[in-house]
């Protein structure tokens, strides 16, 4: 009963009625001042924000020319994107034969940041090869001021024949699924990742994370998984986690249907 009158005085000072207890008046107070230290403190949190998108954005115009560097190195070493994708723990268990053939014709792979507050995109280049005609594949990701995402890819010029990114399913050749969302009865070809925009579909949801592997982990430092030294840990754990969750679905499941059987009886 206390409480609900304390309530009642509250509510009313709040619709502006003035409350003949000084302490409801205090309380009120004393929230509106603190609603103005949080309000400061937001505004010093986007502050904040858009003093840590500048620094990156000048960063990135920093690392340009030193990637631009790199890349004509890279193109010197035979196979290096192949070797680096088929090294990485969750990237190659989404290539099948086919994708390793093709990927031996990827001379150079960017990540471009032009705008970080904008979005990004991944570009592959490749040599001529005798499965499509283009020389360059890119998929992009803008952000909107409303926190939606819009993805646009290269629609593949596939030469007569050659077109493996038709949705077949094909065995994954790897042993683990270091991405949760790998759990497709089958993985889509890698490249029918280029076509992936608006779908939000479970395979859009497997290469939307691809384009954060790529753009996070194999593009700041390839040398380390040509040179095989990556470190699986991180990608087991994850995917141990992900196994624990369905064995205590699984648990529950039959501890319910052993309930219902007992109810019955």
């Amino acid at each position: 009963m206390v409480a609900a009158a304390d309530k009642g005085k509250r509510s009313k000072v709040e619709d502006g009625v003035e409350s003949s207890d000084p302490v409801d008046g205090e309380l009120v107070l004393a929230i509106e001042k603190l609603q103005e230290v949080q309000d400061e403190l937001e505004k010093i949190s986007e502050e904040a924000s858009d003093k840590v998108l500048e620094v990156e954005q000048k960063y990135s115009e920093i690392r340009k020319p030193i990637y631009s560097k790199r890349n004509e190195i890279i193109q010197s070493i035979p196979d290096f994107w192949l070797t680096a994708f088929l090294s990485h723990p969750a990237l190659s268990d989404l290539l099948n034969k086919e994708d390793e053939k093709i990927l031996k014709h990827l001379v150079s792979l960017d990540v471009d940041h032009s705008d970080v507050k904008a979005g990004y995109s991944i570009t592959f280049n490749f040599s001529p090869n005798p499965y499509f005609e283009d020389t360059k594949l890119t998929k992009s990701f803008s952000y909107s001021d409303e926190g939606t995402t819009s993805v646009t890819g290269t629609t593949i010029k596939w030469k007569e024949g050659m077109n493996i990114a038709n949705g077949v399913a094909h065995e994954k050749k790897g042993k683990k699924r270091p991405i949760a969302e790998q759990r497709l009865v089958s993985i889509l070809d890698f490249f029918s990742w280029f076509g992936e925009t608006q779908d939000k579909s479970p395979s859009s949801m497997i290469f939307d994370e691809v384009a954060e592997i790529i753009k996070e982990d194999l593009w700041p430092n390839p040398l380390k998984y040509f040179n095989n030294e990556a470190d699986e840990d991180d990608f087991e754990e994850d995917e141990e986690d992900d196994e624990d969750d369905d064995e205590e679905d699984e648990e529950k499941g039959s501890d319910e249907d052993e309930d219902d059987e007992g109810g019955s009886g």
